[in-house]
């Protein structure tokens, strides 16, 4: 663009919207918009996708202005790979948006087939055993904890114990339940 008979100076705007003047990104938007427009264009293929886009590329360079180091490369290139980056990240999230779509149309049955029924049944069974091993309030403590969601300062109260005590129950309860499975 320096290039160009009367061209802005990308360098000198880009610092000037790193200290947030507005005039500046209002005269850096009338001179990289077009070019961006035509990239995010090329790469969305979707004219309205881009004029979105576009907007966001904008949003990004006002906030992140200050990331531009006048040195490391120049400011039309800076200007290009955000908006390149957006473009690609666009698609990336509407192509996840339809994986998405497509995964859900085949969906099977939520119910475990019998091979995993008796799995879990098995397993169950295994945690039950582990958790009679634990003094009855604390084997209690544990599955309203990790099962029921009660937080350490509810069970507390409903133990009546400290916070921290309730802390070391559920802690030492789960090592104990841990043994307990690697031994069985």
């Amino acid at each position: 663009m320096p290039n160009e008979p009367n061209a802005p100076d990308l360098h000198e705007l880009l610092s000037r919207v790193a200290l947030a003047d507005r005039a500046a990104f209002d005269t850096l938007y009338a001179a990289a918009s077009p070019k961006l427009f035509a990239v995010l264009i090329r790469i969305l293929r979707d004219r309205s996708m881009a004029e979105d886009a576009l907007q966001e590329v904008f949003v990004k360079v006002w906030q992140k202005a200050d990331g531009f180091r006048s040195g490391s490369q120049a400011p039309m290139a800076w200007l290009y790979a955000i908006a390149r980056n957006h473009a690609i990240d666009t698609i990336r999230a509407q192509k996840r948006l339809h994986d998405d779509l497509d995964d859900h149309q085949e969906l099977s049955s939520p119910e475990p087939d019998p091979e995993q029924a008796a799995v879990a049944a098995s397993e169950r069974e295994r945690i039950d055993n582990c958790l009679e091993e634990l003094e009855p309030q604390k084997a209690e403590a544990v599955v309203s904890a990790y099962m029921e969601g009660y937080s350490y300062q509810e069970l507390a109260d409903r133990y009546s114990v400290p916070l921290n005590t309730m802390r070391t129950w559920l802690r030492r309860s789960l090592i104990s339940l841990r043994k307990c499975l690697d031994d069985g």
